[in-house]
């Protein structure tokens, strides 16, 4: 399930002033009062993602942002609903919004995706190093991660031993590569995992599965709510269903 705030901007700033950690602590915070509020605390998979503000640019009262928050947990789409729908306001990084609508949408899984924000894989969790598509030209170790990853996430997510025999994915296109610095969460300050300068990602135009058998499109729907990859709950590896 998603929801869909749309924001009023109050004030004129610089996009890069609002960082994925910034959205993440408002999301928390909005949570206080709730059965979720302490989920920041939670050690493994916090089983949501969000999008960057969108339209990209930077802020100039009076324009218009939308951000989206992506979750297969139904109730917590529906505690942060309840806490939006009880505010006038937003603040991120000191930038006032105004919130115009909050929507809640339940999208069905179709054949053909791309990243609304990057996914992020570790290559080797233990050092703390990325996959990066610059170092490694390895895209079926790539697969291979992103399927492992999906189907852990799922197996704990419903406590299901489901697996996928296929690829995830059988036809790709690749956009870009990026290289996003890691600004360390208060919250995550002693925890080495967070302690490396960037964070590396990649952009696809095309994520598609020819044919999704029936038994699958639970799994298939998982994916597009969850988000792919790893670090989902700081905003990477949100995916849409792609317009054609």
């Amino acid at each position: 399930m998603r929801l869909i705030l749309k924001l009023r901007t109050y004030d004129n700033a610089k996009e890069s002033k609002i960082k994925k950690y910034t959205i993440q602590g408002m999301l928390y915070s909005n949570l206080i009062g709730s059965k979720f509020e302490n989920l920041h605390d939670l050690r493994g998979f916090k089983f949501f993602t969000f999008s960057d503000l969108f339209p990209s640019g930077n802020f100039v009262k009076n324009d218009y942002k939308n951000l989206i928050i992506s979750s297969p947990n139904t109730e917590l789409i529906n505690a942060w609903y309840d806490s939006f729908r009880s505010k006038k306001y937003l603040y991120l990084s000191n930038i006032s919004f105004e919130i115009i609508s909050v929507k809640k949408i339940d999208l069905e899984p179709k054949n053909e995706f791309e990243t609304g924000s990057p996914i992020v894989l570790f290559e080797n969790n233990k050092e703390n190093r990325y996959f990066s598509f610059e170092k490694n030209k390895d895209l079926q170790f790539f697969l291979e991660r992103l399927k492992d990853n999906a189907l852990k996430k799922f197996n704990a997510f419903y406590n299901e031993e489901y697996y996928l025999g296929d690829a995830l994915f059988d036809k790709l296109i690749f956009k870009k590569e990026v290289a996003i610095p890691n600004t360390i969460n208060a919250h995550e300050k002693n925890n080495k995992e967070n302690m490396s300068s960037v964070i590396i990602g990649s952009v696809w135009s095309l994520l598609s599965k020819s044919y999704i058998e029936n038994n699958d499109r639970k799994f298939y729907k998982f994916i597009m709510d969850c988000g792919l990859g790893e670090k989902n709950s700081l905003g990477f590896g949100f995916i849409n269903p792609r317009k054609r």
